[in-house]
């Protein structure tokens, strides 16, 4: 590679992560006001929502308890948000914090679930799940299907009376990933079939978003889709509504929302495809 390339190449690559850094800057970055304004718009065309706080660079705990607390209290009314998503990282894993915002969504008629993270912080979070779910009963935890550890967790919550989230999982396993992560997925959905409590179906593949609802529908599981916003729903939120499942939309909220979802853009080039196959494709394609 010649002088000229390299220098290109680093400037590039320099631009790469200068621009999410530069995005928390941004004057207009979704907060608990905004998102429940949306939350009781997506009542209205009869889709629930559940809402989580990406934090900005610099939030100490206390911002963060501030912001998922400010939330609870503007979407109290709503009656389609059920359910506060919480990054455990972000509290330090501090039982006294989590206990704090868990008893406050409980005042406010709402539950927690708890979103997953590394493979590294799945046993202080799962903890945190059980002692929310002991303390007042109102506690979801989310699995992720490409983690060999998740067939154990979903054994060890399978009859407990707290909501499940299933998802392909962002960060792949410490010891090497499930081979097929569809197959891997529809497993892990077939081990929740029967349960009381409802389970969350969170996949933007039409295909596969079909296969788990049906799984679980038929054998008279309490189920939904749910999605996340920013990214191609509509093909899948058409399968939903075909199968009369319903639908729930995660709305992330707080300044490290942007560079979050800038960075993944970045990361994943085909998402414009995406995009165009969501808009004009057929809603049973993969």
């Amino acid at each position: 590679m010649g002088l000229r390339s390299s220098r290109m190449w680093a400037i590039a690559r320099d631009l790469r992560y200068a621009i999410p850094r530069a995005m928390e800057h941004l004057p207009f970055a979704p907060d608990a006001h905004w998102v429940a304004r949306k939350a009781q718009q997506l009542g209205q065309q009869d889709i629930m929502a559940t809402a989580g706080y990406f934090g900005g660079a610099h939030d100490d705990i206390a911002q963060i308890m501030a912001a998922n607390i400010a939330l609870l209290n503007a979407a109290q009314a709503t009656p389609t948000f059920t359910y506060l998503s919480v990054k455990a990282p972000q509290l330090g894993f501090d039982c006294g914090y989590v206990d704090t915002l868990a008893r406050h969504a409980q005042a406010c008629g709402k539950a927690i679930l708890f979103d997953a993270h590394a493979p590294s912080q799945a046993d202080a979070t799962l903890t945190l799940v059980d002692q929310v779910h002991r303390a007042t009963g109102n506690a979801g935890v989310v699995l992720p299907a490409r983690w060999h550890r998740s067939k154990a967790d979903a054994d060890h919550f399978r009859d407990a009376p707290l909501r499940i989230r299933i998802v392909k999982g962002e960060w792949p396993d410490d010891g090497g990933d499930r081979v097929d992560p569809h197959t891997a997925y529809l497993a892990l959905t077939q081990q929740l079939v029967g349960r009381q409590a409802p389970v969350a179906i969170a996949t933007h593949n039409p295909l596969l978003a079909r296969q788990a609802l049906m799984l679980l529908r038929d054998a008279g599981t309490p189920c939904e889709l749910e999605q996340l916003r920013g990214l191609p729903r509509r093909r899948t939120t058409i399968i939903a509504r075909d199968m009369e499942v319903p639908v729930r939309l995660y709305l992330p909220f707080g300044p490290g929302w942007w560079p979050y979802a800038a960075d993944k853009a970045l990361a994943r080039p085909y998402l414009l495809r995406w995009m165009v196959q969501d808009r004009f494709g057929a809603a049973c394609a993969a």
